[in-house]
């Protein structure tokens, strides 16, 4: 009887226990994709003056715009580091061209701290996007970029397994280093009179699609 409790035991409970247990995560873990709405405002600090084709000085505008993210999240067994690969596209400018984003992340401030509400990471981005500058021998060019990101799990007070819960509202602030518009540059007749500004802000709307 005791040999049958055994083998019924080594049958039937032993594989519900495996079943059961979380997948293993040896470097890089269970990926996560995003979508992303995201509204962005440019020239956020030292909107740099430019001179028309007149010889008039003015300073260049502030300007939004709408963006769609497409994220993919690589979490790694250190739980303050990540890695991102993103997709960036402008729906409504007809002269835009796709951007790509390959991004470190380091989590100063993990979200079990703040009980689910908070959380905040500094990246360190490789943005490959259309080249700006005259000097520029390629369509596409690396630019450094780095940013501040913190996130609102707006909906944390619903239950666990609510696709809610895991929808966030997200602050970036991101400065730009290289790549960008300098003093003397032109650009479709109009001469930069300071260099382009780095720096931007978005609010993005995170929308978690798999895994669930």
């Amino acid at each position: 009887m005791r040999a049958m409790l055994v083998l019924s035991f080594a049958l039937l409970g032993t594989p519900q226990v495996f079943a059961q247990a979380p997948p293993v995560c040896h470097l890089l873990c269970t990926p996560k994709l995003k979508v992303e709405p995201t509204v962005t405002f440019t020239n956020l600090f030292g909107s740099p003056r430019i001179a028309g084709e007149q010889g008039t000085t003015a300073r260049e505008r502030r300007e939004t715009e709408f963006e769609v993210i497409v994220s993919v999240g690589l979490p790694t067994r250190a739980p303050w580091l990540e890695f991102t690969v993103e997709a960036i596209f402008l729906p409504f400018d007809r002269d835009s061209t796709p951007e790509l984003e390959f991004e470190i992340n380091f989590i100063w401030l993990r979200p079990e701290r703040t009980g689910g509400w908070v959380s905040s990471h500094f990246d360190i981005v490789d943005k490959f996007s259309a080249a700006q500058r005259p000097t520029d021998r390629r369509a596409y060019t690396h630019k450094l970029n780095v940013e501040l990101d913190t996130s609102l799990a707006v909906f944390n007070w619903l239950p666990q397994g609510r696709w809610l819960r895991g929808v966030e509202l997200e602050g970036s602030l991101d400065y730009v280093g290289t790549g960008l518009l300098r003093k003397g540059d032109r650009l479709n007749g109009v001469r930069f009179v300071d260099d382009a500004s780095p720096w931007s802000f978005s609010f993005v709307f995170v929308l978690p699609i798999a895994p669930l």
